[in-house]
């Protein structure tokens, strides 16, 4: 029995079947590729939607006048804004990429059980509907309609399952489908990322939907134990935050370690050390599993405060270092080689900073003495880290683009949108670390509900700035769609490896046909394009 489905194409000649043939292909496609860029594309509309939200938000927190949001909706579509964010961008984002890219890379001719992915891409969508269709009828936490309260919890739970399905194919075929001869040291460092976010997303998200079921059973019956509809939010609260959030940052962070070779021309001399700080990023994953948010205690006893420090260094402060150790690599590989300009790069190692930013961010939240939990420094945390993953994504659909589509898209359409979504990201985060020292509350979106003047002073100002960066954000992902688009339309093809690839996907044609490779070729090291080229054209 083979964990790959090779019979799953549309007959040949199906372009002639109209658009409702065509549309039923992408439908029903167990392509990886397909499925990859449909499960990016609704990833990215998300993005669009919770940045729409965050504008909102931001205009809300101003000061009383607004009055954009009445105070029942306001704790609803606040879990709607952090839905969006975490369940409706990071985690399909990190994880539609791994889908679409990694089968090329390992030199398989299709995704590990492609109808389980396909099912994943439908499960987390339908998913994602229930919960916007539950919070709109007044069915999110807190809300007060007991049947879409129910719905939203189902939805949460069916987007979850979606994802670790997704994710169980992108393991199963780094595990069992790689090339012949491909070791698993001799792995890309994106399909070595995608392995580890994809372990460690199928360790944490049952989690999710455990609490989701004694959630569900409490609110059906006594809601006496969990608090009912009041305490969803609290309850899976630990799921849509950091350290949970890393998770996923481990996908976006080796796309960084792939991409910067490639753009220096050189090999990676450091790829141990890349290889332990993406696996170093997945510890985060020991916060979701065991649902808290280890906090270095400074408030008692000296012995206290050293018992505490141990877990909060691994919790916090390991995925941190994974973070700097792939952005130290990244750098040193660029001045080993002879870099070019590059709009994915730029996108891939800004944007993993802006995730490093968050991962700091995350673990000085933790520390008592910051007095920050509760407080909108946490939202801070989380934006900065899916935003960077958003811009970490941007860089590798231009680096696929090739083989996802057939065409390179202008360097000249894309590099001036790096300043753009970078400012936006910063705008929509920073902000939130300053008011968070003012004690602004997460949970509130009503400038009358908190305990501070919201008038007074620079605070309104600072929730302004954070409106104006996720405007900037959504403008962004607009911007980077249209590019895409107008390359498609404009019909110039891409080159087999118009980037001078390393690995195995730029050895097929761009874009790469439904099965991938026409032959299997062995592969004796973890760079077998670079090695196949003229010793002449080699860099060292």
């Amino acid at each position: 029995m083979t964990t790959i489905d090779t019979h799953a194409s549309a007959p040949a000649g199906s372009a002639r079947f109209g658009l409702a043939a065509a549309v039923a292909n992408w439908v029903t496609s167990s392509d990886h590729k397909k499925i990859g860029r449909l499960m990016v594309g609704e990833a990215l509309v998300a993005a669009v939607a919770a940045a729409v939200l965050g504008v909102l938000i931001g205009l809300e927190r101003m000061g009383d006048g607004y009055s954009i949001f009445d105070g029942d909706a306001a704790p609803q579509l606040l879990a709607l804004f952090r839905y969006l964010l975490v369940f409706g961008t990071l985690a399909p984002l990190a994880l539609g990429i791994a889908v679409a890219v990694v089968p090329m890379q390992v030199g398989s001719r299709a995704i590990s059980f492609p109808r389980l992915a396909q099912f994943g891409f439908w499960a987390w969508d339908l998913g994602s509907v229930m919960v916007i269709i539950s919070i709109i009828g007044n069915g999110g936490p807190g809300g007060g309609n007991s049947d879409l309260v129910d719905m939203y919890l189902l939805g949460v739970a069916l987007a979850a399952a979606g994802l670790a399905a997704a994710a169980v194919s992108v393991a199963t075929t780094v595990l069992t489908s790689r090339a012949p001869g491909m070791g698993a040291d001799d792995v890309p460092a994106f399909s070595w990322g995608s392995l580890v976010g994809s372990v460690t997303a199928v360790l944490t998200l049952p989690v999710t939907i455990g609490t989701v079921v004694y959630l569900y059973v409490d609110h059906t019956y006594a809601r006496l134990a969990f608090g009912g509809n009041k305490a969803v939010a609290d309850h899976l609260h630990f799921a849509l935050t950091q350290p949970a959030t890393f998770v996923f940052a481990a996908i976006a962070v080796a796309v960084l370690a792939d991409i910067a070779p490639v753009t220096a021309g050189a090999r990676q001399p450091l790829r141990a050390a890349v290889f332990a700080g993406v696996g170093l990023v997945s510890a985060g994953a020991l916060g979701a599993v065991t649902q808290s948010q280890h906090v270095l205690s400074t408030d008692g006893s000296t012995g206290d405060t050293v018992s505490s420090a141990l877990p909060y260094l691994i919790f916090n402060g390991l995925p941190v270092l994974g973070a700097l150790v792939v952005l130290g690599a990244s750098l040193f590989v660029l001045k080993v080689g002879k870099p070019k300009v590059s709009a994915s790069f730029a996108f891939a190692f800004l944007g993993t900073g802006m995730v490093f930013v968050g991962m700091l961010g995350g673990m000085l939240q933790n520390i008592e003495a910051a007095g920050l939990a509760g407080t909108v420094f946490e939202e801070g945390a989380t934006t900065y880290v899916v935003y960077g993953t958003v811009m970490v994504a941007v860089g590798a659909l231009l680096h696929w683009a090739p083989k996802l589509w057939g065409v390179t898209v202008p360097q000249g359409k894309t590099l001036p949108l790096v300043g753009l979504v970078l400012l936006g990201t910063v705008l929509s985060s920073f902000p939130n670390y300053i008011v968070g020292f003012a004690d602004q509350p997460a949970d509130a979106a009503d400038g009358g509900l908190f305990m501070y003047a919201p008038n007074s002073g620079t605070v309104g100002l600072w929730n302004g700035l954070t409106a104006v960066g996720h405007a900037l954000v959504a403008l962004s992902v607009l911007a980077v769609a249209g590019a895409i688009v107008s390359a498609l339309r404009s019909g110039q093809r891409a080159g087999d490896d118009p980037w001078d690839g390393h690995t195995l996907e730029w050895a097929i044609p761009s874009p790469a046909p439904h099965d991938n490779f026409s032959a299997l070729a062995t592969v004796s090291s973890p760079e077998p394009v670079l090695d196949a080229k003229p010793k002449s054209e080699v860099p060292a």
